[in-house]
């Protein structure tokens, strides 16, 4: 519990960071208490030193009150060497009082070399302690041997979770679109399970999609073929009006058709843009173009304040705007809309209730909304996010208004 704390208060969330922490902790104990154990080894050895020195001092006083003189032999055999005998190296003398804090005996480093000053009313003698702390090499192989297990289980353990990056990437291509992704894994631990289940789910999602196009082109055929006949078939009718009339509706659902046809594709998350440089006015006309109205005067009013060029699929933001207008026209209550086109926006607006929900709301497919308008702002939404561009909503004064921003207008 407070691990998982820690990390949240550092912001440490991914999976390789938070080994990686572990490990660090792990190494800087590893080193702290190999510091600590090499300290008390060489504390250990001085002490053992400093014993001997005094057996050996011990020794040597006995030594010359039986004998008269230095047991250089025994100094040698126990590997300290004769400095001074009688004080004549004043300097070395002094530099080791004066270290030392003592004039009858002292222990003192210079320059890493032990010095030992022994002065009696006897004799006065320097000696140099050859003697080395013993080094530890039991726990130096050990400190080796657990700090290269430590780097081998991380290491280990990175490769473990690589798989985890790997799967991770082949996740985003798929919330982009791509189903051409292929993540089947030999291995036998859960990350293989895991990567296994997503290449079935994206396997199953894969058919169901490729059947799911087989039968939209069949319907569409399906539906395309009794259109040109009835088509084919207005053409022996000999009165011009109803001749046009059938025309038009015939022409009608085959727009329809092809629009559906093009929601498709944009939903499918799989269609590439096409972009070009378009003035706002051209997209407006196309769009009234698609509405196949007998009279657009008499349904919409159009405004151009300042027109502009923007980079859009022509056939894609048509159809948006036509959708937008064709919702602004279908539920207004005088059948009736207005258009204004002013740098960087395209406004449509009707008279109307307010929309009872967040705009938001409506975004999703199939939004089950009264008037009807979630589907249609769901395909207006998908065409605009394809471009980079913003709905805005507002209600003001008993009037609804749809803005489309254009990010990338000149």
């Amino acid at each position: 519990m407070w691990a998982t704390s820690l990390f949240k208060r550092f912001r440490i969330t991914s999976l390789r960071a938070k080994i990686d922490l572990v490990f660090s902790i792990a190494m800087i104990l590893l080193i702290f208490l190999f510091a600590v154990l090499w300290k008390r080894s060489v504390d250990r050895s001085f002490a053992e030193i400093q014993m001997q020195e005094r057996a050996n001092i011990h020794y040597l006083y006995l030594y010359y009150l039986k004998y008269g003189t230095i047991d250089r032999d025994y100094l040698a055999s126990q590997n300290i060497r004769v400095v001074d005998v009688g004080g004549k190296n004043l300097k070395l003398y002094k530099e080791i009082v004066k270290k030392g804090k003592k004039k009858d005996f002292a222990v003192a480093n210079i320059r890493l070399h032990r010095y030992i000053l022994i002065n009696n009313d006897r004799f006065k003698l320097i000696l140099e302690n050859l003697n080395k702390p013993r080094f530890p090499v039991e726990l130096a192989l050990a400190f080796a041997g657990a700090l290269a297990l430590l780097i081998l289980l991380y290491f280990w353990m990175i490769r473990s979770i690589q798989p985890l990056s790997e799967l991770r990437e082949k996740i985003l291509r798929f919330s982009e679109g791509d189903l051409d992704i292929h993540c089947h894994s030999d291995r036998e631990d859960e990350i293989a399970a895991v990567a296994n289940a997503f290449d079935q789910a994206v396997g199953r999602i894969r058919d169901l999609m490729r059947s799911r196009q087989l039968l939209l082109r069949a319907i569409m055929h399906e539906l395309k073929t009794p259109i040109a006949k009835g088509r084919l078939l207005s053409e022996m009718i000999d009165d011009p009006k109803r001749k046009a009339r059938f025309h038009a509706i015939f022409e009608r659902l085959n727009l329809l058709i092809d629009e559906f046809a093009k929601v498709e594709q944009i939903t499918s998350r799989n269609f590439q843009p096409d972009f070009h440089r378009y003035k706002a006015s051209d997209i407006l006309e196309g769009s009234i173009d698609l509405l196949m109205l007998d009279d657009p005067a008499k349904y919409l009013h159009t405004v151009i304040a300042k027109d502009f060029t923007l980079q859009a699929d022509f056939e894609l933001l048509t159809l948006a705007l036509k959708n937008l207008i064709d919702n602004a026209v279908k539920y207004s209550p005088d059948r009736h809309a207005d258009i204004l086109i002013k740098a960087p926006t395209i406004v449509v607006s009707n008279r109307g209730k307010p929309l009872p929900h967040p705009l938001e709301e409506y975004f999703t497919p199939f939004h089950a909304s009264e008037g009807g308008l979630g589907l249609g702002l769901y395909i207006i939404k998908s065409i605009l996010d394809l471009h980079g561009m913003d709905l805005r909503y507002r209600h003001e004064k008993g009037e609804n208004y749809f803005e489309i921003v254009i990010k990338n207008e000149e």
